[in-house]
């Protein structure tokens, strides 16, 4: 079965990690690469490419329907945090259509974008940062500000004073203060099927990171941690691959930072590990049953960097 796979924000680094881990495999079709940038570095790693609107353009999901019906596309799979929120809105227009969004559904996914909504929901049952919408009741120093809806790591500040605080916090809408967590921090990869059933978590801590990409990580396994992550991707519905962050606060706990509901920036040190998560996906995607139990990957540390494509006009 032939399998054409479309892969959005191809500038990104997780949509180039997809690209890399699916030429490690043969799948049988085309992977089919979009960005709003006409210099994304993954257009000239996919089998074709297509220039779309951004997602606020109106315009955006028609381009994208035309680009899907062009290519036959089967299956979206969720590199972009920008691209799922357009194509889970339309997810059931699109299976019907034969297009199998590989992802969670919209409601999911807003509560995931939304620290507060995220921190909320899962505080009861699952470790947290102390966290508020208010500077007002502040006292202890230092802090972490981050906007409720952000990506990566832009307009994130660590506050030394009730100064540095009020000055964010007027600077910024929408931010929100947690608690300071300097220890150790790991993003593990989940991946559920598209029933929301778990299937394996690969932590991976991130020794050195660069715009709140991983560029040296150590994979690494922990039972506990993987056992929480898989838990807490039942808890609030994930569907497919998601990348969650947890970090140490002062007395070595870890606590939940974030969940992003899509496949991360450093995914490809799963792959490289033992565990190819566009490879299962494809063999989800086709009915075959995977067992947690089968899943099994190898300690590594990974050195990334940089690599040059030329694009000759």
């Amino acid at each position: 079965m032939n399998v054409n796979i479309l892969v959005p924000g191809a500038g990104g680094f997780a949509a180039i990690n997809v690209i890399k881990s699916l030429r490690k495999i043969n799948f049988g079709g085309n992977i089919v690469a979009t960005d709003s940038n006409p210099l994304s570095a993954g257009f000239y790693l996919s089998d074709c490419y297509y220039v779309l609107p951004e997602i606020s353009d109106n315009n955006f999901i028609n381009k994208a329907y035309e680009v899907i019906t062009n290519e036959k596309i089967n299956l979206i799979l969720p590199t972009s945090g920008f691209d799922i929120i357009p194509y889970s809105k339309h997810r059931d227009e699109l299976g019907k259509n034969g297009v199998t969004c590989f992802f969670s559904n919209y409601e999911t996914i807003d509560i995931c974008n939304n620290k507060f909504k995220f921190y909320e929901k899962i505080k009861k049952d699952f470790p947290t940062p102390e966290f508020s919408l208010s500077i007002e009741e502040v006292d202890e120093f230092p802090v972490f500000v981050k906007p409720v809806k952000g990506k990566g790591s832009r307009n994130t500040h660590l506050c030394n004073s009730k100064n540095e605080l009020e000055f964010v916090f007027n600077k910024y809408q929408e931010m929100l203060v947690c608690e300071y967590l300097p220890g150790k921090e790991f993003t593990i990869d989940v991946l559920s099927d598209l029933n929301g059933v778990p299937i394996c978590a690969i932590p991976r801590e991130r020794i050195e990171t660069k715009d709140g990409i991983s560029f040296k990580g150590k994979v690494e396994k922990n039972n506990q941690m993987q056992e929480i992550c898989m838990s807490l991707a039942g808890y609030i519905g994930i569907k497919g691959p998601s990348c969650m962050q947890m970090k140490q606060d002062k007395k070595g706990e870890f606590k939940f930072i974030e969940v992003n509901p899509r496949l991360g920036g450093g995914t490809i040190m799963a792959t490289l590990a033992g565990v190819n998560i566009p490879s299962l996906i494809l063999k989800l995607f086709k009915g075959i049953r995977i067992e947690p139990a089968d899943i099994d990957f190898d300690e590594i540390i990974v050195l990334r960097y940089y690599e040059e494509i030329i694009v000759r006009k």
